[in-house]
């Protein structure tokens, strides 16, 4: 497997907490309104994980869920790549306790914490040993659970946050056959890395959004153009696009910037919330599940956050 030239999706799979908190729900925590939030960011509702629900299971579900898609079985899964920023415990990471609940045999565990911009860097990172010969077959998965880290106090910050998990079969792609992983753009603005914050004891979630909203709506944009220039891919002849699902008025502009007039636009935010490393794999696998966008399509991930990091890849769509 050794040299392999390239990699691709093979199937996505996403899971949610039952539990669904509308506006006029968190308008009875703090002082807002369903208005105040839908003009601001877009939300109208968001899943909260009980205290029975950790981060390990909403992603254990979702890769579940991908494997099924795919037609694999746990056993052949030998990378587990875990994008999460809200996982208590530093031992066993997220990965390991997945791998647990999955049955799988001798997997590499790895947690990656960049926050937002987590899973793309995850799938790039599944990619990159894939190619190398480090891995035959992985699963990316991006998992937070945000309401566990919210000051519930705070209406600028708790009206944001949602739950959940997106997972991603990755697979060498058949001798002969077309790369469906293009090649990653990554970086990171570290004079803001203070704009987006999980800390303390315990932690919480804190940030400065109009400085996260002027960065994103004015940097982002030629950023992702030269992802798309990096794939070979026109910014026109994008089939889609999923931005980490931070905030409707980002999301919009930002896609109608980079110049995708003819892509479908991921708007999960709405029903979601920030969902932190999940929001784009949900995203995903959502537009897959409702067939928004046809198979092979490209399709642009972008994340961007805390640190503040960002990281995009044109996919094929699986």
């Amino acid at each position: 497997m050794y040299g392999t030239n390239g990699t691709r999706i093979a199937a996505v799979g996403h899971h949610q907490p039952a539990k669904v908190l509308t506006n006029a729900d968190v308008a009875q925590l703090v002082d807002t309104s369903d208005e105040w939030i839908s003009s601001r960011v877009g939300i109208r509702t968001r899943h909260i994980a009980g205290p029975d629900e950790p981060v390990d299971a909403l992603a254990a579900q979702a890769a579940a869920k991908a494997l099924a898609a795919a037609g694999r079985t746990a056993e052949e899964i030998d990378l587990v790549v875990v994008a999460t920023s809200t996982a208590i415990d530093r031992s066993p990471n997220t990965a390991a306790r997945v791998a647990a609940r999955l049955g799988m045999p001798a997997p590499a565990v790895l947690d990656l914490n960049v926050v937002c911009a987590g899973f793309p860097h995850a799938l790039a990172t599944a990619d990159h040993a894939i190619r190398a010969g480090s891995a035959t077959r992985a699963l990316v998965i991006g998992a937070d659970k945000m309401s566990e880290v919210a000051d519930w106090s705070d209406r600028t910050t708790c009206v944001l946050v949602g739950d959940g998990a997106g997972a991603a079969v990755v697979e060498a792609v058949e001798e002969g056959g077309t790369a469906g992983i293009g090649p990653v753009l990554w970086g990171s603005v570290p004079e803001m890395g203070h704009a987006v914050r999980i800390e303390g004891t315990p932690p919480v979630f804190a940030q400065e959004g109009q400085s996260v909203y002027r960065w994103a709506t004015t940097q982002l944009p030629p950023i992702a153009r030269k992802v798309c220039e990096r794939a070979g891919i026109a910014p026109e002849d994008l089939a889609g696009v999923v931005l980490h699902q931070a905030n409707l008025r980002i999301i919009e502009p930002v896609a109608e910037r980079i110049g995708a007039v003819n892509a479908v636009v991921a708007r999960d935010v709405v029903e979601s919330g920030n969902t932190s490393a999940a929001s784009i794999p949900l995203a995903l696998s959502k537009l897959v599940e409702r067939r928004e966008v046809a198979p092979g399509a490209p399709v642009l991930l972008f994340g961007f956050g805390g640190n503040l990091s960002y990281a995009g890849l044109i996919i094929r769509c699986p």
